[in-house]
């Protein structure tokens, strides 16, 4: 029997454990309830999109969903193949969409998959709309008198076509990059690389096919992930490397020394790129977890800087509602104000591989310059703790109520409660702890002004937790 206790909308949808609570029993019970949430929100004149990533049985659990949404009186479009998050997500807007279903765990190890619902203006689900929809997760099945029809569309062509008006196309043929590009057997092959030569990029992939169990890794492209496209990059001396996470909504870069960019330092890169070389403008979205130094940039370009809470649903509803230049967060996702609002991970590495075109400088140069204009390099660091709910509870709570009234004997100036708990130091080095919105996790998160500091904070932080949970 399908189990809604074992159904929970995250930040990004709802994830689990193939066979374990990621069923077909379950995946269609949460297709039922998207359906009926459907039937409140749109009419049946506009067709609805079904896609999936490279995982294991995604396919299936794809076709199964499109086989209830059509018998639920709806037009159903399904991708050819795997495919994007941020492709299917630009389509559901540009193709007059009621929105789309997509089966991916993105970033998560093999064992998962999940479902996400994208509405029709191309960004993250908002919580009002997964709350709607977990509202109908037992609710009976809508009586139709006329089934809908299930057709099959290739979305990479309009897509690509799209993206390719983002860029100066021009700057990027003079440069003759070469690119390592890492698809870490994900759904960008057939996207990135395409649109990098089309750019004139000489390109040379790893790991461009599809595997479930993802090479034995996890599709995340950061770490010990990229240690084959780091060594690629130094043993060629490409230009630039290039990855993506498992649906392509995430990036990880790598500058022409092999260095691993730190998203925090691409977001940097970026905001100089299309403040000073495309003459764009707009604010600059982070989230609570991301680095002040977008701030400081921010204010040395004149521009609004605006924070969220964790996930890029709620960059992507700033994003809908002001006039961004660009939205990030420091888990390796982002967008600009000219594109959807939902992260993608295929237009981040092109955007970083037009910047080295534009300023004609390695990368690493570009990244000390920016740091430099921003006032100076941070350390961030991040803990994360396996803690049960009640136990995650219970620190959250107690840094609410009796917080520290120094870290690393700097003064706590403030505290914020837009997700988690976040303190603010007098000397704009910061520490958030939040509970994980996908994962079984609480996550502590650390902005210092030194290496030592950073450690100084990290430490009296690791104290401070295991006595709350020692003596809790």
């Amino acid at each position: 029997m399908p189990d809604s206790e074992a159904i929970e909308f995250g930040t990004d949808g709802w994830r689990g454990i193939i066979a374990e609570n990621f069923t077909f029993a379950n995946v269609c019970k949460v297709t039922r309830a998207i359906a009926r949430y459907l039937e409140t929100a749109y009419d049946r004149d506009r067709p609805v999109l079904v896609g999936y990533d490279t995982r294991f049985l995604a396919e299936s659990f794809a076709q199964t969903a499109a086989e209830i949404l059509a018998a639920q009186g709806w037009s159903v479009r399904m991708v050819d193949r795997d495919c994007p998050t941020p492709v299917l997500a630009y389509c559901a807007r540009e193709f007059h969409t009621v929105g789309a279903l997509m089966f991916t765990a993105s970033h998560n190890p093999a064992i998962y998959c999940g479902i996400k619902y994208i509405p029709d203006y191309a960004g993250p689900a908002t919580t009002e709309i997964t709350d709607a929809i977990a509202a109908f997760l037992d609710a009976a099945e809508i009586a139709v008198s006329e089934p809908g029809t299930i057709t099959a569309f290739n979305p990479a062509i309009d897509y690509q076509n799209y993206l390719l008006t983002l860029l100066d196309c021009d700057r990027l043929r003079q440069a003759h990059l070469l690119v390592k590009y890492d698809a870490l057997y994900s759904t960008s092959r057939g996207y990135l690389d395409v649109l990098l030569r089309q750019c004139g990029c000489r390109v040379e992939t790893l790991h461009d096919r599809r595997d479930v169990l993802f090479g034995g890794g996890v599709p995340e492209p950061n770490g010990e992930q990229l240690r084959e496209l780091v060594q690629a990059v130094q043993c060629d001396r490409a230009d630039l490397g290039v990855a993506t996470d498992g649906d392509s909504d995430r990036f990880g870069i790598v500058d022409e020394q092999g260095n691993r960019l730190e998203p925090i330092q691409v977001l940097l890169v970026l905001v100089r790129h299309l403040v000073e070389q495309k003459g764009q403008s707009g604010a600059i979205v982070r989230t609570v977890a991301t680095t002040h130094l977008l701030d400081s940039l921010a204010q040395h370009y004149g521009l609004k800087s605006i924070e969220t809470a964790v996930g890029f649903k709620h960059i992507g509803q700033v994003m809908r509602q002001t006039e961004v230049l660009i939205g990030g967060e420091e888990s390796g996702g982002l967008s600009i104000g000219s594109h959807i609002p939902e992260k993608d991970g295929i237009l981040a590495g092109l955007l970083v591989a037009e910047a080295i075109a534009c300023a004609q400088k390695p990368l690493s140069v570009l990244v000390a310059e920016v740091i430099a204009i921003a006032g100076g390099m941070r350390f961030n660091y991040r803990i994360d703790y396996c803690l049960n709910a009640a136990a995650k509870q219970i620190v959250l709570a107690t840094f609410q109520t009796d917080p520290p009234l120094t870290i690393a004997g700097v003064s706590v100036q403030s505290i914020g409660h837009k997700d988690g708990v976040k303190l603010y130091l007098e000397d704009d080095s910061w520490v958030l702890l939040r509970a994980s919105g996908t994962e079984p996790l609480l996550r502590v998160y650390v902005e210092a002004r030194s290496p030592l500091q950073q450690q100084q904070m990290t430490a009296q932080l690791k104290d401070f937790i295991d006595q709350i949970l020692t003596h809790g």
